[in-house]
């Protein structure tokens, strides 16, 4: 009988616990909500600020990759045409007709390489540009969660 008494007790003991353990206030919920929110604006800021450095540190190598490939296509397309002068100055000749066709095929490649390189640089400003937008729109959100009292 005494050790049905004990059982009760501790059963009764637990269950008050547990009850009196859930009793969580709606506005200490809604703060750790906030609080959630704010970690993970930071956490995807801090993401992006490190994606957009890395961004940042391409620019100067693409721009570089692009002016050389300009270079290269620029020259390709002098030898073209000296090529093509040649030719037309004499029309049967067959070694001068091979020069111009290569010289042609040359040309052609390095145009393409430089419009690459060219919509490469272009495509990396637009990502960069995005990206800080970004970055903008998550700064003003945090700023907003922690002015409302959900920061730390």
């Amino acid at each position: 009988m005494k050790i049905k008494d004990i059982a009760g007790a501790v059963v009764l003991l637990l269950i008050s616990l547990s009850v009196s353990a859930q009793v969580v206030s709606k506005d200490s919920i809604n703060m750790l909500k906030d609080q959630k929110e704010v970690i993970e604006v930071s956490k995807r800021l801090n993401e992006r600020k490190l994606e957009l450095a890395k961004l940042e540190n391409q620019v100067q190598e693409k721009t570089d990759e692009a002016a050389k490939t300009a270079e290269n296509a620029q020259k390709s397309a002098d030898a073209n045409k000296e090529a093509a002068e040649k030719l037309g100055s004499d029309a049967q000749d067959r070694k001068a007709a091979r020069r111009a066709s290569k010289s042609a095929g040359s040309a052609h490649r390095d145009a393409k390489r430089a419009r690459r390189a060219s919509d490469n640089l272009d495509k990396l400003n637009r990502n960069i540009e995005s990206l800080k937008k970004k970055i903008a729109d998550d700064e003003s959100k945090l700023s907003s969660l922690q002015g409302s009292g959900g920061g730390r």
